[in-house]
C-alpha cells in the first residue's frame, strides 16, 4: 500500500533554526502516535545481513572456513549464506566509516551471535572444534539457567559465539529457529 507524504511547508528550513527541532519533535510525536495505533508501517521483523567488522578478513575467512563455513569474497568482503541470512566480513575500519560511527577498537561490540543446535553433544564438538580453529573459549560448555545447555567463544576479533541446545526452542529441518510461545505479548 503506498501512501502520500504531505510535507509540512514548501519553505528551506535553516539548520540550526529553533522552529527546526519543534519540527522535528512533531514528527518524531507523529511517528510515535501512528505506531502506537497501528497504523504505521514498521520494519520487517527480520533480519537480511550480520556484518561482523575484522581487522583482517583474510584471516577472518580463515577462521570460518576451518569451522566448515565455506564464503565468497568480492571487493575485501567475505559473504557466507547462513540459512535465510548471510553473515559478512568487512574491514572493521571501513564498516564504522560506512556506518558513520567512531571506532572505539574495543574487543566487545556489545553483540553476541548464538547458533541453536540439536544436542549438548553438537556444542561440544563446536566448541572443540573453533578452539582447534583459533577460537578463545569464554565458556566451556556446561547447563545453563534455562534449562539448556550451552558454551561461547570469540573469534579472533573478539565477536562472541554462544553455541546453544535449548529444548524449549524447536529446531526445523534447515536449521532454522522456531521460536515457542512465551504466552507474553
Amino acid at each position: 500500500m503506498r501512501r502520500r507524504v504531505r510535507r509540512a511547508s514548501s519553505r528551506p528550513i535553516s539548520v540550526g533554526a529553533p522552529a527546526t527541532a519543534d519540527i522535528v519533535a512533531r514528527g518524531a510525536r507523529s511517528r510515535l502516535a501512528r505506531c502506537e495505533a497501528g497504523t504505521f508501517d514498521g520494519m520487517e521483523q527480520r533480519v537480511s545481513l550480520i556484518t561482523l567488522g575484522v581487522t583482517d578478513v583474510s584471516r577472518s575467512r580463515r577462521f570460518y572456513e576451518r569451522l566448515g563455513w565455506r564464503g565468497q569474497e568480492t571487493d575485501g568482503t567475505v559473504f557466507f549464506q547462513a540459512g535465510g541470512i548471510a553473515v559478512v566480513l568487512w574491514g572493521r575500519d571501513e564498516l564504522a566509516a560506512d556506518s558513520g560511527v567512531e571506532d572505539g577498537g574495543g574487543p566487545f561490540g556489545g553483540i553476541a551471535l548464538a547458533q541453536n543446535v540439536r544436542s549438548e553433544d553438537d556444542v561440544r564438538r563446536i566448541v572443540a572444534d573453533a578452539e582447534a580453529a583459533g577460537a578463545t573459549v569464554t565458556r566451556s560448555p556446561a547447563p545453563t539457567f534455562y534449562g539448556g545447555f550451552a558454551a561461547c567463544f570469540t573469534d579472533p576479533d573478539g565477536h562472541v559465539w554462544e553455541i546453544a541446545h535449548n529444548p524449549g526452542f524447536t529446531l526445523a529441518d534447515d536449521g532454522s529457529l522456531v521460536l515457542p510461545d512465551f504466552g507474553t505479548s
